[in-house]
């Protein structure tokens, strides 16, 4: 890998601009909004709590093993986590819950966080403080130069609309915000990517993609697009660090270029767009 310095962006090997992308997808928690940040570290803890122990579990061992399998599902609805750890129970000889439970205990605990967190805003603090660094300005660059900007998440669509308007990011993007289903057998990122391209009369080659989980890269570079590893350490927001573990899972789903955050804007989209 090269990495471009100073504004760390890395160029994967192969990738060359592509002035043709018309229309951008952008995952949302992580990629965009903050208000769920640390949500790995909190999915993470209530699991170690609940699954049963084994007598030479190593610590540190269980605690990565456990990260690597959250974050490969990130882009997926939650469920998913949930039903590989109700697995994760049964083999260990415990008695699991549905994975609806586990889902319902998650959620119960994110909540809180993101309660504050968006009290916080209501009482006067810049949404800002909640966006992902330079994400807004990206934004409004890439509209500017012509992208149809959309919003695709594994969170259930009402949550990704209302926390859109919160973070006032809807407006780069109308009424194009796909999220989650309360039913996981209805929605999958790959059927709305299809749906996309069908509607807007594209082929992949136009796509661009942002995300923070493999599964949306992967199927951005299964349908021939361009797609950007947004790699970014929550546990310090803003500064500029890459998350390693991410950026591992990410390489390897197919990026072509990796960012810790967007405050690279402006040779990003030189790099994305070229000169057009």
């Amino acid at each position: 890998m090269t990495a471009v310095q100073p504004v760390d962006i890395e160029i994967c090997p192969g990738y060359s601009p592509r002035p043709k992308l018309t229309h951008a997808v952008f995952d949302f928690d992580g990629t965009l909004s903050l208000l769920r940040h640390g949500w790995p570290d909190t999915m993470l803890a209530m699991f170690l709590e609940m699954l049963p122990p084994l007598p030479d579990a190593v610590p540190a061992s269980l605690r990565a093993e456990l990260m690597e399998e959250i974050l490969a599902f990130n882009g997926q609805q939650t469920i998913h986590q949930m039903t590989r750890f109700a697995e994760r129970v049964a083999e260990r000889g415990g008695q699991p819950r549905e994975p609806q439970c586990y889902l319902a205990e998650y959620t119960l605990r994110l909540e809180r966080a993101i309660a504050a967190r968006t009290q916080r805003i209501r009482d006067g603090a810049s949404p800002d403080t909640y966006v992902v660094l330079g994400a807004r300005a990206l934004l409004g660059r890439l509209r500017d130069r012509g992208v149809k900007l959309f919003i695709l998440s594994g969170t259930l669509e009402p949550f990704v609309r209302q926390e859109a308007a919160l973070l006032d990011l809807a407006q780069f993007f109308e009424d194009r915000i796909h999220g989650g289903h309360e039913d996981h057998t209805r929605f999958s990122k790959q059927m709305v990517f299809d749906r996309i391209l069908r509607e807007e009369g594209i082929s992949g080659a136009r796509l661009l993609s942002f995300g923070d989980g493999p599964v949306e890269l992967r199927h951005t570079k299964e349908l021939g697009g361009i797609a950007v590893a947004v790699a970014s350490d929550e546990t310090e927001i803003g500064s500029g660090k890459i998350h390693e573990q991410k950026r591992t899972q990410l390489i390897a789903a197919g990026a072509d270029l990796v960012i810790p955050d967007y405050q690279c804007r402006e040779p990003l989209v030189k790099l994305l767009l070229g000169d057009r």
